[in-house]
């Protein structure tokens, strides 16, 4: 029964739509945050000012990207697939920079990088459940387009 739940949760038409939706505020809320905190940010993590207000530009225009699949009518399924990919290079970076950088990273900094890369794994795995369990109804409706 609990395996028949969970596969209706993520076969719902709205569980990738959410999904992306998720995707799209914790990029916009962390992009922001590193543009607006630079500083303070570096300060506290030991994260180099200008790796902060990059990857803090990359993540709005990031955001910006998922609100567009977000929203569109059928959602772009292989866009989608891609930011799951991208999601996981995400957490690949992550574990770069914290061991493989050569960065005196502080505590703060271990676990500002920690946090999005658990943060994107979740994603990028419930974004690979989404459209595992939507494939079905996504090939029938475009064989239907195709009619």
């Amino acid at each position: 029964i609990e395996q028949e739940f969970s596969m209706s949760i993520f076969s719902s038409p709205w569980f990738l739509r959410l999904g992306m939706c998720v995707d799209t505020a914790s990029c916009a809320a962390t992009g922001a945050l590193q543009l607006a905190l630079q500083r303070p940010l570096a300060d506290l993590t030991g994260l180099p000012p200008f790796l902060l207000a990059a990857t803090g530009l990359f993540l709005l225009a990031y955001a910006s990207a998922a609100a567009w699949m977000a929203r569109r009518e059928p959602l772009p399924r292989t866009l989608i697939g891609l930011v799951a990919l991208g999601n996981l290079g995400w957490a690949l970076g992550c574990a770069v920079l914290v061991f493989g950088s050569g960065l005196a990273l502080s505590a703060w900094g271990l676990a500002w990088v920690a946090a999005q890369a658990v943060v994107v794994l979740v994603l990028a795995d419930l974004q690979w459940a989404g459209l595992r369990a939507t494939r079905h109804e996504a090939r029938q409706e475009a064989h239907l387009a195709l009619e």
